[in-house]
């Protein structure tokens, strides 16, 4: 019998979706008789992967789809599962992620007037106004399925949104009964609903920005997601090698330059500093940034020309936006790099004449290298700092392994001191919400099984991430990654923000301030229990290499996951 359940599937097989992350629950009958059906006659569908918490589940197609560049899906219960989706939605929301979400919602009928009516208490209960809207908000689109018989169009039309930029989630709902509907296999390509095409700049103003770059005595790039798409990178380093231009990061989601470039400046964060490559540069131009600067503290000066270039420049899920610039254009970046270089040979432009500005980043390039090595010194009371602990693992790190960055506080420590040197080495959630790095790194190795996955996340994130879920996956489906636990104690975070705003008052002089788990849980052991992780308590500099050798060989030759909980100065240290 071919269903609204089988048709979907195909839907999503036909897509290029290779796996499921499920949460399976009392609306999803016809899903699972239509799962169980394909297996016994040799049908292809989507791989399933049962993931007890849902919010690991997004978190885990987010990475994958990070990774691989195609939207995976997620199938979770009415809407008690959506709701527990959690955090995650406005992660793949703001890290502009493909996936598809399906739900389940209540039967319509209780007299039993079609296969699916309501048989159990619950689907009493679990019938809501608008589940929908729980997450019409984060979503680029959301649908409900009526009937079987449009469901591949209506799957693809999802899909279509959620790959064309700016990419994102979409949502669809299905009760039980029309996920049960008898219905005819329809002929469609799914060709027919393909993402839209890369947008470019009018030809007027490719060549009106490269004369701007060409004028400029200090020219600066600022960028946060340009290196999502990994050919953009390439196109970047080509182009501000050849004119002399800065690179600037601002809260980094990827690797959007190597950091061994001469061109690379480093990355901003939190900094309540003025940045001085933002002081000094006459022309900024942002690429693909949500936040390029923090206008309260660091900016750049009030004669600089800034053009604003983004696969969103409107920032449409932001109400509070602005940026002083008076050229802005949605394109696809990738493209608009190309277009410059392409306008470079045509006029046979001379990289000479840019000497000069290439001899002053490479200077100040330098200097910042120098003072990052003198950063990862091995402390002499034999603690462990966040930035020697990054450097220990960045021995480690080669062309094939992929870190996972959630470091919080820590996050410009792991961007600076992993200085990763190849586009697509490092990613992070490119939201604000913790919990991701544990599924995301599930969803990587899936994705690519033969690289190594470093995860480095604070302590506060680690448990935000469902580490019993998290490890019980890893083990269940040979997805063994290294997971570096930052352990100082608590939140250090919301510390640090009292402080920015009252640096003198009473929370700074306590001892308290309700943002300490200590003594801490026993991580490790959380992930040895759940999933048979290799499991190291690190507390001093001496046994730190050979904990990470350790657990780096867990993961490679055994096969299993490994946690190293490695203890840093207390939170209300410094």
């Amino acid at each position: 019998m071919y269903t609204a359940s089988t048709a979907f599937l195909d839907a999503l097989d036909a897509a290029g979706v290779s796996y499921l992350f499920v949460n399976l629950g009392s609306d999803h009958p016809g899903l699972v008789e239509a799962l169980a059906e394909a297996r016994a006659h040799g049908r292809r569908v989507p791989a399933v992967i049962t993931c007890p918490n849902e919010m690991v589940a997004l978190s885990a197609a987010q990475g994958h789809a990070q990774v691989s560049g195609q939207a995976q899906a997620v199938i979770v219960h009415v809407e008690c599962g959506t709701q527990s989706l959690a955090g995650a939605v406005h992660n793949v929301a703001k890290a502009r992620v493909p996936v598809l979400i399906f739900a389940g919602a209540s039967p319509f009928t209780q007299f039993g007037e079609m296969t699916g009516s309501r048989n159990e208490f619950i689907q009493w209960i679990q019938d809501v106004h608008d589940q929908r809207g729980l997450v019409r908000g984060y979503m680029k689109y959301d649908n409900e399925i009526r009937t079987g018989r449009n469901v591949k169009q209506l799957t693809w039309r999802a899909l279509q949104f959620a790959q064309s930029d700016p990419k994102g989630p979409v949502y669809l709902m299905g009760a039980r009964e029309v996920m049960e509907e008898e219905v005819p296999e329809v002929a469609a390509d799914v060709a027919d609903w393909a993402p839209i095409a890369p947008a470019a700049l009018p030809p007027g103003a490719v060549g009106e920005l490269l004369d701007d770059l060409k004028r400029a005595r200090r020219p600066l790039v600022v960028t946060s997601y340009l290196g999502r798409n990994i050919r953009a990178v390439g196109a970047l380093q080509r182009l501000v090698g050849r004119l002399g231009i800065a690179v600037l990061e601002s809260v980094p989601n990827a690797v959007n330059l190597p950091h061994d470039d001469p061109m690379y400046q480093g990355c901003q964060w939190n900094e309540p500093v003025q940045n001085p490559l933002l002081a000094e540069a006459d022309l900024v131009l942002v690429l693909d940034s949500d936040v390029p600067w923090i206008p309260t503290v660091s900016r750049p000066r009030a004669d600089a020309r800034i053009w604003h270039i983004d696969v969103d420049p409107l920032k449409e899920q932001m109400p509070l936006w602005s940026i002083p610039a008076r050229r802005v254009f949605r394109a696809h970046v990738e493209t608009v790099l190309d277009q410059l270089s392409h306008l470079a040979d045509a006029i046979g432009l001379d990289a000479g004449q840019f000497a000069e500005r290439r001899s002053h980043y490479t200077a100040l390039h330098e200097a910042r290298r120098v003072r990052l090595r003198r950063l990862e010194a091995r402390p002499s009371d034999n603690r462990i700092t966040a930035e020697y602990l990054t450097a220990a693992i960045r021995a480690h790190v080669d062309d094939d392994t992929l870190v996972l960055n959630e470091g919080i506080t820590n996050y410009p420590v792991v961007v600076n001191h992993i200085a990763p040197r190849r586009a697509g080495q490092m990613l992070n959630s490119g939201g604000g919400n913790l919990g991701w790095a544990g599924g995301a790194a599930i969803g990587a190795k899936l994705a690519d099984p033969k690289r190594t996955v470093i995860a480095m996340t604070g302590d506060g994130s680690y448990m935000f991430s469902q580490p019993s879920t998290v490890h019980w996956m890893a083990r269940q489906y040979r997805t063994p990654f290294l997971h570096v636990v930052f352990n100082n104690r608590g939140w250090r975070a919301p510390r640090y923000s009292t402080l920015a705003v009252h640096p003198q008052g009473y929370a700074s002089r306590s001892d308290d301030i309700g943002v300490a788990f200590d003594p801490p849980p026993d991580y490790s052991a959380i992930a040895a229990a759940a999933g048979g992780a290799f499991a190291a308590k690190v507390e001093t500099a001496d046994a730190l290499e050979p904990a990470i050798a350790a657990g780096l060989d867990a993961v490679k030759r055994e096969g299993r996951a490994a946690v190293l909980d490695v203890w840093l100065p207390h939170l209300m240290e410094g």
